[in-house]
């Protein structure tokens, strides 16, 4: 496993009817889902990390922290940067920026683990 901090990733999304707090049942307006943003902050994460892991590990999200400060219309660019700002063993803390081009529209943190891909497929419940 090859991590350290400075890793980071970006990832840009355009924001669609789909993406909107009505679409995601968080609000009654047709602008930037916070669960959607959440969902591409993660991304991010996963960007960061893209061919640093071992064969057959994997990263999972154990805790997010995220200001969604600004409205983004449908039609808006959203730009997601995640950096990876500290290692603590499995233990991966990244800080989030989301911008829109012209302004910052979020900011937190995302905090994920490396795992055993098929030692924690293998603790799932199946239904």
């Amino acid at each position: 496993m090859e991590l350290a901090a400075g890793l980071a990733g970006q990832v840009e999304f355009g924001v669609t009817d789909a993406d909107t707090a009505i679409a995601m049942g968080s609000g009654d307006v047709p602008v930037l889902g916070t669960p959607r943003l959440v969902a591409w902050a993660e991304a991010a994460t996963v960007a960061a990390v893209a061919g640093h892991l071992d064969d057959g590990q994997t990263s999972v999200g154990t805790h997010v922290a995220l200001r969604h400060r600004a409205p983004s219309t449908v039609g808006t660019t959203i730009t997601v940067r995640a950096e990876l700002i500290d290692v603590d063993g499995a233990l991966l803390r990244f800080a989030i920026v989301a911008h829109d081009g012209e302004h910052e529209i979020a900011q937190g943190e995302v905090e994920r683990a490396v795992v055993a891909r098929d030692r924690f497929l293998g603790k799932v419940t199946r239904q």
